[in-house]
């Protein structure tokens, strides 16, 4: 379980989510016709090793990523996840904006794949254990970011804008935000908090997307977390409803909405629906996940 100031690296408890997601991307990228291709998820997955490796070389055939009722959901939602954020940043860019903040990085690598104008800072904010995985990992493999990378070492729960400030962050210019896989992590008062901090530091002009998602109903919770924990007593490494926390301060779009923003939401199932990807039924494994998720972009007028 998630306890007030936990730690971790890319491995370990809420960082391990962060791998998950790039062996999802990096199956993804195999497929005939994939959404996207990030080239460097798969690097991710084989600078780590065992099951994250395994997976992509067809030697884990009983993966959770390769299962009918949810791998193969869960891949399509990564893949239309990740389209749907990047064509998000090139609207910010054809827009003009130059600053571009990523909460969480975790293993994002936009700064590395997509192409930024002229100009462009790009602020990573995660765990320094995380910022230092991608770094080396990235370093070893002689890429390079194809913008100015700025890594901000701060856990959400500390004084992040204060830190983002001093690493040259300009309220006074526009930004563009991105909380991906994010805020089903924390708390409904973090949430909040994360949302202000936004607020507080975007000017005219800025743009920022959220995924959001409505929390499960509380006795789904309790017996999804109660079989989680039985598994991992019978040895089963995997968890994911013990590091979650299930609340919900204010769907994104209505708390943006509210404070200036011009937000627009899209249910993932509709937009798994507009790129040509399957939408799980509520009797799937997946599908009660994908229902409850929203893709939510906004803008500041």
């Amino acid at each position: 379980m998630r306890s007030e100031g936990d730690t971790w690296d890319i491995t370990t408890s809420v960082g391990s989510t962060a791998l998950f997601v790039a062996t999802a991307r990096a199956l993804e990228a195999q497929k005939p016709n994939p959404l996207v291709v990030d080239p460097y998820a798969e690097i991710f997955c084989r600078a780590v090793g065992g099951h994250a490796a395994d997976v992509l070389d067809g030697k884990a055939p009983d993966h959770q990523l390769k299962s009918d009722g949810f791998g193969e959901h869960f891949v399509n939602f990564q893949a239309a996840r990740t389209k749907y954020f990047d064509d998000y940043f090139r609207r910010a860019a054809d827009a003009g904006v130059r600053q571009v903040v990523v909460l969480a990085a975790g293993l994002d690598s936009r700064a590395y794949r997509l192409d930024w104008p002229a100009a462009t800072t790009i602020f990573e904010l995660d765990r320094p254990q995380v910022l230092d995985f991608k770094r080396e990992v990235l370093t070893d493999q002689g890429a390079g970011p194809r913008a100015e990378r700025r890594e901000i070492a701060v856990d959400l729960r500390e004084d992040w804008p204060q830190a983002l400030r001093d690493s040259g962050f300009d309220p006074a210019k526009p930004s563009a935000w991105i909380a991906e896989g994010l805020l089903i992590y924390l708390p409904a008062s973090a949430q909040e908090q994360l949302f202000t901090g936004i607020d507080s530091l975007a000017g005219p002009g800025s743009h920022v997307a959220v995924e959001d998602g409505a929390p499960m109903q509380p006795d789904d919770y309790q017996a999804a977390l109660e079989e989680e924990r039985a598994a991992a007593a019978e040895g089963d490494p995997r968890v994911f409803f013990q590091l979650i926390y299930n609340e919900q301060h204010q769907p994104a779009s209505e708390w943006f909405g509210k404070h200036g923003w011009k937000a627009v939401g899209t249910p993932l199932a509709d937009y798994l629906r507009e790129v040509g990807r399957p939408v799980p039924g509520p009797d799937v494994e997946a599908g009660p996940m994908i229902a409850r998720n929203t893709l939510v972009s906004a803008v500041r007028a």
